[in-house]
Protein backbone atom coordinates (compact mmCIF):
# COMPACT_ATOMS: atom_id res chain seq x y z
CA UNK A 1 0.00 0.00 0.00
CA UNK A 2 3.05 2.23 -0.06
CA UNK A 3 3.80 1.17 -3.66
CA UNK A 4 7.42 0.38 -2.76
CA UNK A 5 9.57 -2.76 -3.04
CA UNK A 6 13.18 -3.80 -2.51
CA UNK A 7 15.06 -5.74 -5.19
CA UNK A 8 18.07 -7.94 -4.51
CA UNK A 9 20.52 -8.15 -7.42
CA UNK A 10 22.90 -11.12 -7.49
CA UNK A 11 25.81 -12.17 -9.67
CA UNK A 12 27.27 -8.71 -10.35
CA UNK A 13 30.99 -8.51 -11.04
CA UNK A 14 31.15 -4.85 -10.02
CA UNK A 15 29.29 -2.49 -7.74
CA UNK A 16 26.39 -0.59 -9.27
CA UNK A 17 26.58 3.22 -9.18
CA UNK A 18 24.37 4.82 -6.55
CA UNK A 19 22.17 7.87 -6.82
CA UNK A 20 22.64 10.35 -4.00
CA UNK A 21 19.54 10.62 -1.85
CA UNK A 22 18.33 14.03 -0.70
CA UNK A 23 15.96 15.11 2.07
CA UNK A 24 12.33 15.30 0.95
CA UNK A 25 11.39 17.10 4.18
CA UNK A 26 13.56 19.97 3.00
CA UNK A 27 11.97 20.54 -0.42
CA UNK A 28 9.71 23.54 -0.91
CA UNK A 29 6.98 24.49 -3.34
CA UNK A 30 8.64 26.17 -6.31
CA UNK A 31 11.89 24.16 -6.12
CA UNK A 32 13.16 22.97 -9.52
CA UNK A 33 13.07 19.21 -10.10
CA UNK A 34 13.81 16.75 -12.91
CA UNK A 35 11.88 13.52 -13.53
CA UNK A 36 13.76 10.62 -15.11
CA UNK A 37 12.15 7.51 -16.56
CA UNK A 38 10.90 5.57 -19.54
CA UNK A 39 7.47 7.05 -20.35
CA UNK A 40 5.39 5.11 -22.88
CA UNK A 41 8.47 3.02 -23.72
CA UNK A 42 10.75 5.95 -24.54
CA UNK A 43 13.97 5.07 -22.71
CA UNK A 44 16.03 7.57 -20.74
CA UNK A 45 13.58 10.46 -20.87
CA UNK A 46 14.20 13.55 -18.75
CA UNK A 47 11.55 16.19 -18.01
CA UNK A 48 11.84 19.37 -15.97
CA UNK A 49 9.44 21.26 -13.70
CA UNK A 50 8.88 22.48 -10.16
CA UNK A 51 7.47 21.17 -6.94
CA UNK A 52 3.80 22.17 -7.21
CA UNK A 53 2.59 21.05 -3.78
CA UNK A 54 3.57 18.91 -0.80
CA UNK A 55 1.84 16.35 1.43
CA UNK A 56 -0.93 15.54 -1.00
CA UNK A 57 -3.00 12.82 0.66
CA UNK A 58 -3.74 9.60 -1.19
CA UNK A 59 -7.43 10.52 -1.18
CA UNK A 60 -6.72 13.84 -2.88
CA UNK A 61 -4.53 12.13 -5.47
CA UNK A 62 -7.27 9.59 -6.23
CA UNK A 63 -5.62 6.46 -4.84
CA UNK A 64 -7.24 6.11 -1.39
CA UNK A 65 -5.93 2.55 -0.99
CA UNK A 66 -2.39 3.92 -0.76
CA UNK A 67 -1.12 4.95 2.65
CA UNK A 68 1.22 7.78 1.83
CA UNK A 69 1.44 11.54 1.27
CA UNK A 70 2.79 12.57 -2.14
CA UNK A 71 4.96 15.29 -3.63
CA UNK A 72 3.12 16.99 -6.51
CA UNK A 73 5.12 18.20 -9.50
CA UNK A 74 4.44 19.66 -12.93
CA UNK A 75 7.45 17.86 -14.43
CA UNK A 76 5.88 15.68 -17.12
CA UNK A 77 5.18 12.20 -15.76
CA UNK A 78 3.50 9.55 -17.90
CA UNK A 79 2.90 5.78 -17.75
CA UNK A 80 6.37 4.25 -17.65
CA UNK A 81 7.84 6.90 -15.37
CA UNK A 82 6.85 4.94 -12.28
CA UNK A 83 9.88 3.94 -10.24
CA UNK A 84 12.09 6.62 -11.77
CA UNK A 85 13.67 9.32 -9.62
CA UNK A 86 12.52 12.86 -9.05
CA UNK A 87 15.77 14.79 -8.71
CA UNK A 88 16.45 18.25 -7.26
CA UNK A 89 18.70 20.93 -8.78
CA UNK A 90 21.72 19.42 -6.97
CA UNK A 91 21.20 15.98 -8.50
CA UNK A 92 19.82 14.44 -5.30
CA UNK A 93 16.82 12.11 -5.41
CA UNK A 94 13.95 13.67 -3.47
CA UNK A 95 11.14 11.42 -4.69
CA UNK A 96 10.16 8.30 -6.62
CA UNK A 97 7.73 8.94 -9.45
CA UNK A 98 4.64 6.86 -8.99
CA UNK A 99 1.35 8.08 -10.48
CA UNK A 100 -0.62 10.61 -12.48
CA UNK A 101 -4.21 11.83 -12.47
CA UNK A 102 -6.05 10.46 -15.48
CA UNK A 103 -8.38 13.48 -15.56
CA UNK A 104 -5.63 16.13 -15.41
CA UNK A 105 -2.66 17.36 -17.41
CA UNK A 106 0.65 18.67 -16.07
CA UNK A 107 0.21 17.03 -12.67
CA UNK A 108 2.31 14.13 -11.43
CA UNK A 109 3.05 12.63 -8.04
CA UNK A 110 6.09 11.14 -6.35
CA UNK A 111 6.71 9.25 -3.13
CA UNK A 112 8.94 11.35 -0.82
CA UNK A 113 12.40 9.82 -0.67
CA UNK A 114 12.44 9.94 3.13
CA UNK A 115 9.42 7.64 3.14
CA UNK A 116 11.07 5.37 0.57
CA UNK A 117 14.28 5.28 2.62
CA UNK A 118 12.39 4.27 5.75
CA UNK A 119 10.21 1.61 4.09
CA UNK A 120 13.10 0.29 2.01
CA UNK A 121 15.34 -0.11 5.05
CA UNK A 122 12.67 -1.98 6.95
CA UNK A 123 11.94 -4.29 4.02
CA UNK A 124 15.66 -5.00 3.60
CA UNK A 125 15.81 -6.03 7.26
CA UNK A 126 12.96 -8.48 6.71
CA UNK A 127 10.42 -6.42 8.64
CA UNK A 128 6.78 -6.33 7.63
CA UNK A 129 5.20 -2.97 6.86
CA UNK A 130 1.99 -2.31 8.77
CA UNK A 131 -0.63 0.31 7.96
CA UNK A 132 -2.83 1.48 10.81
CA UNK A 133 -6.57 1.90 10.41
CA UNK A 134 -9.54 2.38 12.74
CA UNK A 135 -12.45 1.88 10.35
CA UNK A 136 -14.17 5.17 9.62
CA UNK A 137 -14.88 7.09 6.42
CA UNK A 138 -14.58 10.84 6.89
CA UNK A 139 -15.23 14.18 5.26
CA UNK A 140 -13.81 17.58 6.15
CA UNK A 141 -16.19 19.55 8.34
CA UNK A 142 -16.95 23.13 7.34
CA UNK A 143 -19.59 25.61 8.56
CA UNK A 144 -21.52 25.03 5.31
CA UNK A 145 -21.46 21.25 5.70
CA UNK A 146 -22.54 21.53 9.33
CA UNK A 147 -25.50 23.68 8.28
CA UNK A 148 -26.38 21.17 5.56
CA UNK A 149 -26.43 18.28 8.05
CA UNK A 150 -28.41 20.26 10.62
CA UNK A 151 -31.05 21.40 8.13
CA UNK A 152 -31.61 17.88 6.77
CA UNK A 153 -34.83 16.47 8.29
CA UNK A 154 -33.46 12.95 7.77
CA UNK A 155 -30.21 13.59 9.64
CA UNK A 156 -29.45 11.19 12.48
CA UNK A 157 -28.28 14.05 14.72
CA UNK A 158 -27.01 17.59 14.92
CA UNK A 159 -23.45 18.74 14.28
CA UNK A 160 -22.08 21.40 16.60
CA UNK A 161 -18.42 21.55 15.52
CA UNK A 162 -17.58 23.72 12.50
CA UNK A 163 -14.13 22.26 11.86
CA UNK A 164 -12.64 18.78 12.13
CA UNK A 165 -13.23 15.45 10.39
CA UNK A 166 -16.85 14.33 10.36
CA UNK A 167 -17.52 10.59 10.38
CA UNK A 168 -19.84 9.75 7.50
CA UNK A 169 -19.64 5.98 7.95
CA UNK A 170 -18.46 3.56 10.60
CA UNK A 171 -17.39 0.27 9.01
CA UNK A 172 -18.96 -2.70 10.82
CA UNK A 173 -16.58 -5.02 12.62
CA UNK A 174 -13.74 -2.50 12.84
CA UNK A 175 -12.00 -0.97 15.87
CA UNK A 176 -14.09 2.22 15.46
CA UNK A 177 -17.28 0.17 15.54
CA UNK A 178 -16.19 -1.69 18.66
CA UNK A 179 -15.25 1.42 20.64
CA UNK A 180 -18.45 3.38 19.93
CA UNK A 181 -17.86 5.76 17.02
CA UNK A 182 -21.08 7.02 15.43
CA UNK A 183 -22.04 8.64 12.17
CA UNK A 184 -21.76 12.47 12.40
CA UNK A 185 -19.17 12.33 15.20
CA UNK A 186 -16.73 15.16 14.50
CA UNK A 187 -13.14 14.20 15.27
CA UNK A 188 -11.31 17.23 16.68
CA UNK A 189 -8.13 15.63 18.00
CA UNK A 190 -6.23 12.34 18.00
CA UNK A 191 -3.68 11.74 20.77
CA UNK A 192 -3.97 15.45 21.67
CA UNK A 193 -3.05 16.52 18.13
CA UNK A 194 -5.63 18.93 16.74
CA UNK A 195 -7.58 17.83 13.67
CA UNK A 196 -8.78 20.53 11.27
CA UNK A 197 -9.98 18.35 8.37
CA UNK A 198 -10.11 14.80 7.06
CA UNK A 199 -6.56 15.05 5.69
CA UNK A 200 -5.25 15.83 9.17
CA UNK A 201 -7.16 12.91 10.66
CA UNK A 202 -6.10 10.49 7.93
CA UNK A 203 -2.45 11.51 8.22
CA UNK A 204 -2.43 11.04 12.00
CA UNK A 205 -4.17 7.66 11.79
CA UNK A 206 -1.71 6.46 9.12
CA UNK A 207 1.17 7.21 11.48
CA UNK A 208 -0.35 5.40 14.47
CA UNK A 209 1.37 2.37 15.92
CA UNK A 210 -0.63 -0.77 15.18
CA UNK A 211 -1.94 -2.37 18.36
CA UNK A 212 -1.51 0.73 20.49
CA UNK A 213 -4.55 2.39 22.07
CA UNK A 214 -5.06 6.07 21.23
CA UNK A 215 -7.40 8.78 22.53
CA UNK A 216 -9.78 10.41 20.06
CA UNK A 217 -11.86 13.45 20.99
CA UNK A 218 -15.14 13.76 19.12
CA UNK A 219 -17.98 16.25 19.30
CA UNK A 220 -21.38 14.55 19.46
CA UNK A 221 -24.65 16.41 19.99
CA UNK A 222 -22.72 19.50 21.03
CA UNK A 223 -20.64 17.74 23.70
CA UNK A 224 -17.05 16.51 23.64
CA UNK A 225 -16.50 12.81 24.23
CA UNK A 226 -13.30 10.84 24.63
CA UNK A 227 -13.12 7.55 22.76
CA UNK A 228 -10.29 5.06 23.09
CA UNK A 229 -9.51 2.98 20.03
CA UNK A 230 -6.80 0.46 19.22
CA UNK A 231 -5.55 0.73 15.64
CA UNK A 232 -5.29 -2.48 13.61
CA UNK A 233 -3.26 -3.41 10.53
CA UNK A 234 -5.14 -2.66 7.31
CA UNK A 235 -2.93 -5.02 5.30
CA UNK A 236 -3.85 -7.96 7.53
CA UNK A 237 -7.53 -7.01 7.26
CA UNK A 238 -7.39 -6.91 3.45
CA UNK A 239 -5.53 -10.23 3.27
CA UNK A 240 -8.14 -11.84 5.49
CA UNK A 241 -10.95 -10.42 3.32
CA UNK A 242 -9.18 -11.67 0.19
CA UNK A 243 -8.94 -15.20 1.58
CA UNK A 244 -12.64 -15.22 2.45
CA UNK A 245 -13.56 -13.95 -1.01
CA UNK A 246 -11.38 -16.58 -2.68
CA UNK A 247 -12.89 -19.33 -0.54
CA UNK A 248 -16.39 -18.39 -1.74
CA UNK A 249 -15.43 -17.91 -5.40
CA UNK A 250 -17.33 -20.55 -7.43
CA UNK A 251 -14.78 -20.29 -10.26
CA UNK A 252 -11.79 -20.92 -8.04
CA UNK A 253 -9.79 -24.03 -8.90
CA UNK A 254 -9.77 -26.64 -6.21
Amino acid sequence: MSDLAILQVEGLESTLPEAKLGDSDGVRVGDWVVAVGNPVGLDNTVTCGIISSLRRSSTEVGVPFKKIDFIQTDAAINPGNSGGPLVDSEGRVVGINTCIRANAEGIGFAIPVNKARDVGGRLARGESITHAYIGVQMSSMTPGLANSFNSDPNSVGRVAAEFGAVVIRVVPGTPADSCGFRKLDVITSVNKVRVKNKEDAGRIVDELEVGKEVEVVVVRDGKERMLRVRAEDLGAKLREAGKKEAAHDPNRRR
